[in-house]
């Protein structure tokens, strides 16, 4: 176990690996395709999620917020559409994120969020989407109550990446995030307290993707939910 206080300028990447969950089943591949997905979604099994909410780091009053979770209909299996936020942003600045953000008093619902956020950062329009259903809420260390809202995406969906808001968006095999032998687990002290995470690194053509905290923690309530 590390401390935060130990290293120079914290960095998860830096935090050792305390376990992987190679010893854990994988989610079929039969689970993995649309159909699958749209009949579990509409009879959701018995599960619990693992992960609930992050040790608070932060004194701000809680907010609501959504997140999509946008599963590309590719011919080879489908993939998660994730983005890297921009290094100014005062919420987890840098990190891999799902498209979302904080509910706004006109938003309708909990979708509503969701789609809203996807269009605002990544121009993804809302006619390529079809919404599955939503997981189990997440609550972040800096204290957003979060709604992970399911939805499948045609393969021919354009974006239009606002730069203020996003760095990158790229996408991941979706079995890749569904095998827990990807999923790597941390814990570092931090003020007294021991926390813990999950991370996912991926690699593809552009860059290394350190997929970690709390869209990692939804990505493994996802795991659980399919495998449930």
């Amino acid at each position: 176990m590390t401390s935060v206080n130990a290293l120079p300028s914290f960095d998860p990447r830096n935090v050792p690996v305390v376990g992987v969950d190679s010893h854990l089943p994988k989610v079929p591949a039969s689970v993995l395709q649309p159909l699958a997905l749209t009949r579990r979604f509409k009879a959701p099994p018995s599960w619990t999620p693992e992960l609930h909410a992050e040790p608070r780091f932060s004194d701000r009053e809680p907010v609501h917020a959504s997140v999509l979770i946008p599963l590309v209909l590719r011919e080879q299996g489908l993939t998660v559409l994730l983005t890297e936020r921009t290094k100014h942003l005062s919420s987890h600045s840098g990190q891999i994120a799902f498209p979302g953000g904080k509910a706004d008093p006109e938003d309708h619902s909990v979708t509503d969020t969701a789609l809203r956020e996807a269009e605002e950062e990544i121009g993804l329009d809302r006619h390529f989407v079809e919404v599955l259903g939503n997981l189990s809420v997440y609550t972040t260390g800096s204290a957003f109550i979060v709604t992970p809202v399911v939805a499948l995406v045609h393969a021919d969906y354009t974006m239009a990446i606002n730069p203020y808001e996003v760095a990158d968006a790229f996408e991941v095999p979706l079995d890749f995030l569904m095998d827990p032998a990807n999923h790597r687990r941390h814990s570092v002290d931090w003020a007294g307290s021991s926390r813990e995470w999950f991370s996912m690194p991926y690699h593809d053509s552009k860059a290394d993707r350190f997929i970690w905290g709390a869209t990692a923690g939804m990505l493994r309530n996802f795991y659980r939910f399919l495998l449930g």
